[in-house]
């Protein structure tokens, strides 16, 4: 039997404006990670912050009036490593959204920070520039294999960061952490958490390293952990966190109680967001004109300095792809998601997709809820098999700049036998 047709509903019947949020990419790293798929270039020179900021400034501005009257609910300022950014520029950027942009008051803004880029102190001078919490890549604790990893700071400076944060009364922070990494076995990986819990993170997002196209890691693969190490690895780490009061909301996210991310669950909950910066991508929602579009910056940053202030590619998503994106985000959740949340984010009836539901349960994928659905255990297990059933019938390859850009996620599909996610869209969470 065909699938019932999908169709959004007459303007303004379903279809609802959904939270809004704002992404600024910073695309400049130190030194490129050779796991590292996402929109970022090694640095050569010295960073010279104006011509960047004034672009995003201008960038802002240009998008500012398509959600003229909308309040953000959130901000990630993400990379690349921002943290390469001082505090002045940083706050330069947040004045300008808090002139183009009504930004709530309660606004949660997140800057992503290397250990390895932090000087003493900055931290309290981001947090006077208007930043509400830090997402710290420390990914290891152990010396060989954050070098094995590439990456540029010491376990002691990842220590003295989470300190700073700390002391500079930021305590909402996130802490990055990989497993199944090169040469790793169980104690390893439950060391590196053991570390990374002594450092007193509000969050804790834990994904597993996977070798990604294009990554030097693809071309010349480490010899990592096999697929039931690896399983392994994520129960015991899983079953370490709740003991220690860490709640497993998300596939690769873990927090206190309080203390979820609530800019990437507006990503995860298919909400929009502006996206600026180089290859920042974004979202919005027109209820009246009962459209949902994509937008898309030029991903090279000097291609982005020179476009102009509109540059941005603007794409309407069909309502044949809009289960998929949906679903490519909110399964996702460890608790799912209410049917009216899908009704009101993509303007489709239930009915839609009540054939691929009921596929979805009869595999032991899906569990229904009293005013939802919700990933099993296994379908937690097998995220890519449980939302590959709702792909359009002729499917579109998911842009794979827009999956590794800006949402968390989100940047990239999970692995088909044991999705953990990825540091996300944005970028690292």
């Amino acid at each position: 039997m065909a699938p019932p047709a999908l169709r959004l509903s007459p303007p303004m019947s379903l279809l609802a404006t959904p939270p809004l949020a704002l992404y600024v990419h910073f695309p400049w790293c130190v030194r490129k990670c050779p796991y590292c798929d996402f929109n970022s270039y090694a640095l050569s020179g010295e960073l010279t912050p104006e011509p960047y900021l004034e672009r995003l400034v201008r960038d802002l501005a240009a998008q500012a009036a398509h959600v003229a009257g909308r309040e953000v609910i959130s901000v990630f300022l993400g990379g690349g490593t921002p943290s390469l950014f001082p505090a002045e520029a940083i706050g330069r950027v947040l004045e300008a959204v808090g002139r183009q942009l009504a930004l709530a008051h309660d606004a949660e803004v997140t800057l992503e920070a290397n250990p390895g880029t932090i000087e003493r102190g900055a931290f309290r001078e981001y947090r006077a520039a208007g930043v509400t919490r830090v997402s710290l890549g420390a990914q290891s604790f152990d010396p060989a294999t954050l070098k094995a990893l590439g990456r540029i700071h010491s376990p002691a400076e990842a220590r003295r960061a989470a300190e700073e944060l700390h002391a500079a009364g930021l305590t909402n922070f996130n802490l990055d952490l990989m497993y199944a990494l090169p040469h790793q076995e169980l104690p390893g990986a439950l060391r590196d958490l053991e570390e990374a819990l002594a450092l007193s993170p509000a969050h804790l997002s834990h994904y597993q390293l996977t070798l990604e196209p294009g990554t030097l890691f693809a071309a010349q693969p480490p010899p990592l952990p096999d697929e039931d190490v690896a399983a392994g690895m994520l129960a015991e780490c899983a079953a370490r966190l709740a003991a220690a009061g860490f709640g497993q909301y998300e596939v690769s996210a873990y927090a206190r109680e309080g203390a979820q991310c609530r800019h990437n669950l507006n990503y995860w909950t298919f909400g929009d967001y502006l996206g600026v910066g180089a290859g920042a991508h974004g979202k919005l929602t027109f209820p009246a004109r009962a459209r949902i579009e994509r937008t898309t910056q030029p991903r090279e940053p000097r291609r982005y300095l020179a476009a102009a202030d509109a540059a941005l590619a603007r794409r309407t998503i069909g309502a044949e792809e809009l289960p998929f994106e949906f679903m490519l985000n909110a399964l996702r959740l460890t608790d799912g998601f209410d049917a009216a949340l899908f009704a009101a984010h993509t303007g489709l009836e239930w009915r839609s997709i009540e054939r691929q539901l009921r596929a979805a349960r009869e595999r032991g994928l899906l569990e229904t809820t009293e005013t939802g659905v919700r990933p099993s255990p296994r379908g937690l297990r097998f995220l890519n098999d449980l939302l590959i059933g709702f792909l359009p019938e002729t499917p579109k390859k998911p842009d794979a700049s827009r999956l590794s850009m800006g949402p968390p996620e989100l940047r990239r599909l999970p692995e088909t036998r044991l999705c953990t996610g990825t540091p996300c869209f944005p970028e690292n969470e």
